[in-house]
C-alpha cells in the first residue's frame, strides 16, 4: 500500500509535462491508494466555467477515470489555480482540500500545504496572496467575462515573471520560523509541500520534536512524485 504526492505541474497546452502527467495518471497512479495534488496542477485556472477548454477536459477526464478505478484523488489549490472550486472537484470525482490540511498516513500525522504560506520573507507576495484569497475579491473577479479574466491573468503572469527575476532568491524560499510555527500549531507532524520548486528533504527540530519536511518537485523538465508507505517516503521519478 502506498500514496503518491505531486505538485507544481503547471499544465497548459504548451507545457510538455502534460503528456507525462497523463501517462503518470494512466499507468503509475492507479497502483496507489491515493493521489494528492498539492497545488498548481494548472498553469492558471480562470474559474470552473473554463472546463470546456480541451486540455481541461482531458485532465479532468483522466482524474475521473483514476478515481473510478479506486485511487482516491485529492486536490489542493495553489497560487496559480486558487479559483478551483466545486464544479472541478465534482468533474474529477476528487476531494478539494483546504490549505493546510492535517491527515494521518500509515499511522503518523502529516501536514499538507501548497507552500506559499511559508514564504513570509516575500512581503509583496504575501500582500498579493491576502488580496486574491479574499472571498469578496474572488466573487468580483469571477463575475467578469471569462475571456476578460484570462486576459487579466495573462498580464499578471507576465508582470510576476519580471518581478521574480528581480527578487533575491532567498526571499522566495520558505521562512524557517514560519515552518516551525505551522508545525507547532498542528502538533509537530511531518510536512509535505511544493511551490518553491526546490525539491528536498529537511529535518526540523521544533520544541524538542523532530519533524521531516519534504518539498515536492515541479514538472518543468521532468516528472517527480513522492512515494509514501508504512516505511516512510522517497522520491519517485515518473
Amino acid at each position: 500500500m502506498h500514496t503518491l504526492f505531486i505538485s507544481d505541474l503547471h499544465l497548459s497546452a504548451k507545457q510538455p509535462a502534460t503528456d507525462l502527467f497523463l501517462n503518470f495518471v494512466q499507468h503509475t497512479a492507479p497502483e496507489a491508494e491515493a493521489l494528492y495534488i498539492l497545488g498548481d496542477l494548472f498553469e492558471y485556472w480562470a474559474g470552473d466555467d473554463d472546463m470546456d477548454e480541451p486540455l481541461h477536459q482531458t485532465v479532468t477526464s483522466a482524474l475521473q477515470k483514476l478515481a473510478r478505478g479506486g485511487t482516491r484523488v485529492y486536490l489542493m489549490r495553489g497560487n496559480r489555480d486558487l479559483l478551483m472550486n466545486k464544479a472541478l472537484e465534482q468533474a474529477c470525482e476528487a476531494t478539494l482540500l483546504p490549505d493546510p490540511t492535517l491527515i494521518e498516513l500509515y499511522g503518523r500525522p502529516l501536514l499538507l500545504t501548497h507552500g506559499d504560506l511559508l514564504c513570509t520573507d516575500d512581503h509583496e507576495y504575501q500582500a498579493y496572496r491576502k488580496q486574491v484569497h479574499n472571498p469578496e475579491f474572488q466573487s468580483q473577479f469571477l463575475a467578469q467575462p471569462l475571456e476578460q479574466r484570462k486576459a487579466y491573468i495573462g498580464e499578471l503572469r507576465s508582470r510576476s515573471q519580471q518581478e521574480t527575476r528581480n527578487k533575491p532568491e532567498a526571499i522566495m524560499d520558505v521562512n524557517a520560523e514560519a515552518v516551525a510555527a505551522m508545525l507547532r500549531e498542528h502538533g509537530y507532524p511531518d510536512m509535505i509541500h511544493g511551490h518553491t520548486h526546490r525539491p528536498g528533504h529537511h529535518l526540523h527540530h521544533v520544541d524538542g520534536h523532530d519533524c521531516e519536511r519534504w518539498v515536492l518537485s515541479d514538472w518543468h523538465h521532468h516528472g517527480d512524485a513522492l512515494y509514501c508507505d508504512a516505511q516512510g517516503c522517497r522520491k519517485l521519478s515518473v
